[in-house]
């Protein structure tokens, strides 16, 4: 590689330090997991992608800790999904993270914060007035749920796995809500793995200017949009892999000028309209991918 049931959580908090929000997790029924997963869910034309955190070596806690980055549209394919890699008794998500309040990105999560035990439901300072984002916000205040605002400088923390937020800045303006999409760089088992929701190329551009974006694993930002894949964003984030979140649509995704681009800067590229659900995982410094088709 480059560089190469009721369970898990009883309580959510938030600890704020100057800009940084850390979130702890207390593990009271953990399951043992000691590698890194990280999974492209198969939810047609969306963006969801599911992460299992290992545990610390030496720490005497097991992992398991699961994070959802976006529920899809919603068309009940996260569920479908989620029945395929949890146990049948499993209802328990630690972490939801909505990128931006876009149905093909929050819509699959109206079900599942009904249907599922949430610790916290992690945003940005967005919001829509669409009528599915409004269902949303009732079913996270009718659940009781947590709900964190995230921004740029904030980070989550897991044992020895970190997610560092590097959009959306409280200063930033952009016309398309796109680009306030949160960006996230994920620091755990030796590898970093990018989710950028559906950023911009400007955007991607910014971010590689300001920050240090060489990572492993990407998740390619608006399902391979002409738009977006920045060839200098590539060129410096250089990963092994990069998944595609994209089904049928009528916009063309991915564009033959993004999946070109990648070709350039990744060794990997893996597509959910092709290979259905992707499944990574990190074990002893090596990246292995698994397809559903």
């Amino acid at each position: 590689m480059k560089k190469d049931k009721f369970k898990n959580l009883k309580y959510v908090f938030g600890v704020l330090a100057g800009i940084d929000v850390i979130v702890w997790f207390l593990i009271l029924f953990p399951v043992e997991v000691k590698n890194l997963q990280l999974y492209f869910l198969d939810i047609g034309q969306g963006d969801s992608s599911l992460l299992i955190l290992p545990h610390s070596a030496g720490s005497g806690q097991a992992g398991g800790v699961k994070m959802l980055i976006d529920g899809g549209p919603p068309n009940g394919a996260l569920d479908k999904n989620l029945e395929r890699i949890f146990p049948a008794n499993d209802r328990y998500v630690d972490l939801v993270m909505i990128s931006h309040p876009q149905l093909d990105h929050f819509g699959g999560f109206i079900e599942l914060l009904k249907n599922y035990k949430v610790g916290a439901v992690l945003t940005s300072d967005k919001t829509s007035e669409q009528p599915a984002w409004q269902e949303l916000e009732k079913v996270i205040k009718e659940k009781k749920i947590r709900r964190i605002i995230l921004t740029a400088g904030d980070k989550i923390k897991y044992q020895d796995s970190e997610f560092n937020i590097l959009s959306p800045r409280s200063s930033d303006f952009a016309k398309d809500i796109n680009d306030f999409s949160l960006v996230t760089i994920l620091n755990s088992a030796g590898v970093k793995a990018f989710f950028g929701g559906d950023i911009s190329a400007e955007k991607e551009k910014q971010l590689a200017d300001l920050y240090d974006v060489d990572v492993d694993i990407l998740k390619v930002s608006h399902h391979g949009s002409r738009f977006s894949s920045n060839l200098e964003f590539l060129k410096e984030a250089s990963p092994s892999f990069s998944g595609i979140e994209v089904g049928k649509n009528n916009y063309g995704h991915p564009t033959k000028e993004a999946l070109a681009r990648l070709a350039n800067f990744s060794s990997q590229v893996y597509r959910t309209d092709l290979s259905g659900l992707v499944k990574l995982v990190v074990a002893n410094g090596k990246l292995s991918v698994y397809t559903g088709k």
